[in-house]
């Protein structure tokens, strides 16, 4: 009996294709690199240019590619635009929809360009904004944190408490000077990621699928536009390189060590058995069957949302260990 009569006893046209929609799930990266659009597309624009800059399209051509490019970004930031899982990806998902927009001459954009040097292009300005985002100021991001312990110290600069080795009591010291240890430690978190930003902010683009263009194209023009303060020098490496998003995450590992260690202490000191400090209402939660309970529930959840970016750690380390070039 054929196969197609097992089961439902349908003919095989009458089938539905199920295969190429868990081809087009399983392969697609739209639902996690969306977030790159606006980064995809401000690339784009900026080969465009260039690519009129040097005589490799006529300038027509760029304009129009530009304009409708910032069309789709504008249908992005509204909410209208008309995601594509069968695209793939982000990039797939702007070109196509250019096309739709401006015709055939939206095919001459990805001229000297790979989608290679392309995602890193977009993952390294990603990064940088994630990276400004994550240091923040006085009001935000570890800068915020910093800012706000060093208001806890000035507040209480002449209280005492117990200093502890081995978690048994060791000499008092100021509880100003304990809170300042982890500005310490924060500020070295800082420069682990102003130190990363150093090695992200570098333009892989002209570096193809991996031995460069045959096109007169301009880094230097590129770099200038897309603000970064210099070019790949190995093609092959530029493409490769996931070094920075690695960086990242080491960086933001030894951060949430950090505030764990913080956290640990508020939980300890917090409980009856030391009874150091009260944590504010609205950071603990009480019990189902006993009101009488004071968990510091906010502490505990950033101690344990720790192990969620030492896994995101490994995980960055376990794909890149085993891949060849590139």
């Amino acid at each position: 009996m054929g196969s197609a009569m097992v089961g439902t006893g349908r003919s095989d046209a009458e089938k539905p294709d199920t295969m190429g929609s868990r081809k087009d799930t399983y392969t697609s990266s739209i639902h996690y690199d969306r977030r790159l659009a606006r980064y995809d597309i401000a690339g784009s624009s900026a080969h465009a240019r260039m690519l009129a800059k040097q005589g490799i399209i006529p300038d027509k051509d760029a304009e129009l590619i530009v304009h409708g490019l910032a069309e789709v970004l504008e249908e992005m930031e509204t909410g209208t635009f008309p995601w594509k899982e069968e695209m793939e990806d982000i990039h797939m998902n702007v070109e196509a929809r250019l096309r739709e927009k401006i015709g055939e001459v939206a095919g001459k954009l990805h001229t000297g360009r790979s989608r290679n040097d392309q995602v890193s292009l977009d993952m390294r300005m990603y990064l940088k904004d994630a990276i400004r985002d994550t240091v923040g100021d006085k009001d935000r991001g570890v800068r915020g944190f910093q800012s706000a312990l060093l208001d806890v110290a000035q507040a209480h600069k002449g209280v005492l408490m117990p200093g502890y080795t081995h978690l048994q009591r060791a000499q008092p010291v100021l509880f100003a000077h304990h809170m300042l240890a982890y500005v310490e430690m924060l500020e070295r978190d800082c420069s682990r990621f102003q130190d990363c930003f150093t090695r992200a902010d570098v333009l892989p683009l002209g570096s193809g699928a991996l031995a460069g263009v045959p096109y007169p194209t301009d880094r230097e023009y590129l770099a200038s536009e897309l603000g970064f303060s210099s070019v790949s020098a190995n093609s092959m490496d530029a493409v490769s390189d996931r070094d920075f998003v690695l960086e990242y995450h080491c960086a933001a590992a030894i951060c949430m060590m950090h505030m764990s260690r913080l956290a640990e202490e508020l939980i300890l000191w917090s409980s009856q058995e030391f009874g150091f400090v009260r944590l504010g209402e609205e950071h603990v939660t009480g019990s189902s069957i006993m009101p009488q309970k004071r968990n510091p529930d906010f502490a505990e959840l950033a101690r344990g949302k720790t192990g969620r970016v030492y896994g995101h750690l490994m995980g960055v380390l376990t794909v890149l260990k085993g891949l060849p070039l590139t």
